[in-house]
C-alpha cells in the first residue's frame, strides 16, 4: 500500500503530540509518513512537500504547529488535499490559544480543518475517514471503531449504575 497520509509538524519537539495521530493510522491499517517541515525556518521545503504531495500518493496532510502556527495554513494555500491542522501547545505559546487561532481563523477559500488542542489523535481519526470516504476497507474499519467506543461507554453505563449512584435515565 502506499503512503496515504502526511504528517507534518515544525520541530520535532511537536512529535509527542503528533504521534497519536500516526498510532491511529498504523492501527487502521493507513500508511503514512512523518517529517518535520517548518513554514518559517523552511519554506521552500515546505512549499516542495505540498506541491509533491499528491504525485507522491498522499490524500490527507496532517500539520502540527505552535505558537503562530502558520504551517496548516500555508500548506493548504499551496496544495488542493485536504489539510488538518493540530494546533500545538508550544514553549512559546500563549496557552496555547495563538496556535488554535491561527489555524482556525483561515480566510475564506483556503480551509484548514482544525482539531482541538494537542488533539493529533482526532486529526488522525478524520483522516481515517476522509479516506474511508472511498475506501470501504477503511470504512468499516472506522465503523467498527466507532462501534467499539460506544460499547466502551455503555459497559462505563453498566458499571455507574452497579455503583449505587442515583441515575432515573438509566432505569
Amino acid at each position: 500500500m502506499a503512503i496515504q497520509v502526511g504528517i507534518i509538524m515544525g520541530s520535532d519537539s511537536d512529535l509527542p503530540v503528533m504521534e497519536p495521530a500516526a498510532a491511529v493510522l498504523k492501527a487502521i491499517g493507513i500508511d503514512y509518513e512523518v517529517t518535520v517541515v517548518s513554514a518559517h525556518r523552511t519554506p521552500l521545503r515546505m512549499i516542495t512537500y505540498a506541491q509533491t504531495a499528491k504525485e507522491r500518493g498522499l490524500k490527507v496532510i496532517i500539520a502540527g504547529a505552535g505558537g503562530a502556527a502558520h504551517l496548516p495554513g500555508m500548506v493548504a494555500s499551496i496544495t488542493a488535499l485536504p489539510v488538518i491542522g493540530v494546533p500545538v501547545k508550544s514553549s512559546n505559546s500563549i496557552d496555547g490559544w495563538d496556535s488554535v487561532l491561527s489555524i482556525l481563523q483561515m480566510p475564506n477559500g483556503v480551509p484548514v480543518a482544525t482539531v482541538a488542542l494537542n488533539a493529533a489523535k482526532n486529526a488522525g481519526i478524520l483522516a481515517a475517514q476522509i479516506i474511508g470516504a472511498s475506501d470501504d476497507a477503511i470504512y468499516e474499519k472506522m465503523a467498527a471503531y466507532k462501534q467499539e467506543m460506544e460499547t466502551e461507554v455503555l459497559q462505563k453505563v453498566e458499571r455507574l449504575k452497579g455503583s449505587g449512584q442515583p441515575n432515573a435515565f438509566d432505569s
